[in-house]
């Protein structure tokens, strides 16, 4: 059957090139407001649904699923004593038999035409969108302390515009070809998969970001090793169902749950590792780098593996003194705030001219301590701002750094600095002045709801302090009307942040339309949601084909 149907896939490939819907565009945002009653009503079932017991999560290896295994569980962060997810924990034989499922499935896929593999991917996005839209965004508040709002954006919008203008990006690549061919030749380049298989680590904060990191290279043909955070489990165990119902072939993905380190271990020891598509930390992407690396160099892999990562940042807000105020406030409470400061993206930095500093400090504070982190998923915190932080270590590490603030001469507090850990991991929102711009707190992720000011009178001196304080580059923006200080700010810091916004605040890049990565210590900058990250996930071959037939082994100029 299974030679039959790759009959069929070449056959269809035969007949027609296909093009792929021309009219992609950003799924829209449903808003959850008050009049939306439906989707209200639809969302409460779903999350009574997945409260009501845990799910139980397998092991999905090639063409079987496993349940029989050590067992972990997942917690809702916003009650900790609420387990929704039990799952199995992969062990050194699974991730040898996922590797094995992987470069089994890959004999098939690697023939499979672009219009399959595009098809099972526009699938996806549809059931997302429709039949499953909300459950993967009740599995996602539930598991990983959103709201609604940040989970309609993440786990339904930006997950189904990933897989849909993934698509739109691939047949841009693959139709790039030689522009020129000399008569009696056809030049063209084919753009392979990679000869082995990828390995996708992906985080707990994006659902999104999970989606593209195993579909992604899988929709260029490769096979892939799963290893999702424990934190979010529930919600990339359902979008590991959706593939499945949207046709994806067994073994394709394999989804492993387990230790990091021994998984890990296991995957980077295998010669037919090609790839890391990794979201994380800049410390775990540092070490997994130099462990490739060590392989490589002892001649381990049959090829150089590509490393493509996204990981931390330590994002700035400068605002000038032609600034907006009241929009700068509320777009750094949004960049700062939403989802907890738990963004790679986050507003952690905020530079504000001394000029206008009073009045941005009064509304700052006032709006910041009118929110009150809640648990979002729970009947009576579904239409709160804030949520719980994911587990015990980011609790501890923000508690640790709020609870320093006091005892340090060089930080002031403004607002916040409270938590509690009682019944979930709560933080409240908290905004902290330092008259040292080259503080800790000024370079340290503590990705969290923490926000360090620093109030400016030089301009040209806190442009080289923005620069040079981090060793991240991922995103940054400028607040200002007078367009000499945004040109001068853009130039002077072009290297500071990967993604640059202007009068907006630093998160919420959309697929389509703002290509996301940093560079610096912030990951490699392959843009993610462009066709630039696809192409790390090919092969090229060029082929020349001569129609013409010589007759002689000389040139002319090889005649007197």
């Amino acid at each position: 059957m299974r030679s039959l149907f790759v009959l069929q896939r070449r056959t269809v490939a035969q007949l027609a090139h296909f093009q792929p819907p021309k009219h992609v565009k950003n799924e829209a945002v449903k808003a959850f407001g008050k009049a939306d009653q439906l989707d209200w009503d639809l969302l409460k079932s779903e999350l009574f649904s997945l409260s009501d017991t845990a799910t139980k999560v397998p092991l999905v290896i090639g063409d079987k699923e496993f349940y029989d295994r050590d067992l972990a569980k997942q917690t809702n962060p916003g009650n900790h004593q609420q387990v929704i997810a039990e799952y199995a924990l992969a062990n050194e034989k699974d991730v040898k038999s996922a590797i094995e499922a992987a470069q089994s499935a890959k004999k098939d896929w690697i023939n499979a035409s672009f219009d399959d593999r595009a098809a099972i991917f526009y699938k996806a996005a549809d059931l997302i969108s429709t039949k499953y839209r909300y459950r993967i965004l009740a599995a996602t508040m539930l598991g990983q302390g959103k709201n609604v709002y940040q989970a309609e954006i993440d786990a339904v919008a930006e997950l189904a515009d990933f897989l849909r203008f993934n698509v739109k990006y691939a047949h841009q690549l693959y139709n790039t070809q030689p522009p020129e061919s000399t008569d009696g030749v056809w030049n063209r380049v084919e753009y392979r998969p990679l000869e082995g298989f990828v390995y996708a680590v992906t985080p707990f904060n994006f659902t999104a970001i999970a989606g593209n990191l195993v579909g992604a290279p899988a929709l260029m043909g490769n096979t892939v090793v799963w290893k999702p955070s424990q934190y979010a489990i529930l919600s990339n165990y359902t979008l590991m169902q959706i593939f499945k119902e949207a046709g994806l072939p067994d073994g394709v993905i394999n989804f492993i749950p387990g230790d990091p380190v021994k998984i890990t271990s296991g995957v980077l020891s295998d010669p037919n590792f090609n790839a890391l598509h990794f979201t994380g930390s800049t410390k775990v992407f540092g070490d997994l780098w130099a462990n490739i690396a060590n392989n490589t160099a002892s001649g381990k892999y049959k090829d150089f593996p590509r490393i493509v990562g996204e990981t931390g940042g330590k994002n700035f807000h400068l605002v000038d003194k032609s600034a907006n105020i009241q929009h700068s406030v509320l777009s750094t409470i949004r960049g700062a705030f939403e989802y907890q400061g738990q963004k790679c993206s986050a507003t952690s930095r905020l530079y504000v001219d001394a000029k206008v500093w009073p009045e941005f400090k009064k509304q700052l504070v006032e709006k910041t301590n009118d929110i009150v982190p809640t648990n979002t998923s729970a009947t009576n915190g579904l239409h709160q701002f804030m949520g719980p932080v994911i587990h015990e270590n980011s609790y501890k590490k923000l508690s640790t750094a709020i609870d320093q603030i006091e005892v340090d001469p060089e930080l002031t507090l403004l607002a916040g600095g409270l938590h509690n850990d009682s019944e979930g991991y709560f933080v409240k929102p908290t905004v902290v002045e330092t008259k040292n711009a080259t503080h800790p707190f000024m370079s340290t992720e503590f990705f969290g709801p923490l926000l360090t000011v620093y109030v400016y009178e030089d301009l040209d001196q806190v442009l080289q302090q923005i620069d040079s304080t981090t060793k991240y580059g991922l995103t940054g923006s400028v607040f200002a009307s007078d367009r000499k200080i945004i040109r001068k700010v853009q130039e002077q810091l072009r290297y500071s942040a990967g993604n640059f916004y202007i009068n907006d605040k630093s998160t919420g890049a959309v697929v389509g339309q703002q290509p996301f990565g940093g560079s610096r210590m912030s990951g490699t900058n392959d843009k993610a949601g462009s066709a630039s990250i696809l192409s790390r996930f090919v092969t090229p071959r060029a082929i020349k084909e001569n129609f013409y037939e010589i007759s002689d082994y000389k040139y002319p100029s090889n005649y007197q």
